[in-house]
């Protein structure tokens, strides 16, 4: 999973911790901030189905169209909670919980992240 690493690391250079738990092994919470999120939208459409295609046919060692943009999504989303985080003084985010869901008959799919702030 090369995307979570690239993640970590920039997220480890801002100094936050982020974890899917509701604790964080040898911290000690000091205090809760509330709630924060990130939410990216992702639209497709026929053209990007097409041009994922040929890149799957002309070339093995690219990563599938989709995986690759989808990841840089979820990073955007993780990155606008992070912001959030650190604006209210957090230094991390716990119970982190990864949403997504496509938006009616459409061709946008929504990712959606939420924690909680924390000062450890």
């Amino acid at each position: 999973m090369e995307w979570s690493i690239d993640f970590i690391n920039s997220i480890e250079n801002k100094h936050m911790l982020n974890t899917t738990t509701h604790n964080i092994d040898g911290k000690k919470i000091k205090e809760y901030l509330g709630v924060v999120n990130g939410e990216m939208i992702c639209g497709s459409s026929w053209i990007h189905i097409l041009e994922g295609a040929v890149e799957r046919i002309y070339s093995d060692n690219l990563p599938p169209y989709y995986e690759e943009i989808f990841s840089k999504d979820r990073n955007t989303a993780f990155e606008r909670m992070n912001k959030k985080a650190m604006e209210m003084g957090a230094n991390g985010v716990v119970g982190i919980n990864l949403d997504y869901g496509v938006l009616g008959n459409t061709e946008l799919m929504m990712i959606s992240v939420n924690g909680t702030a924390v000062k450890f």
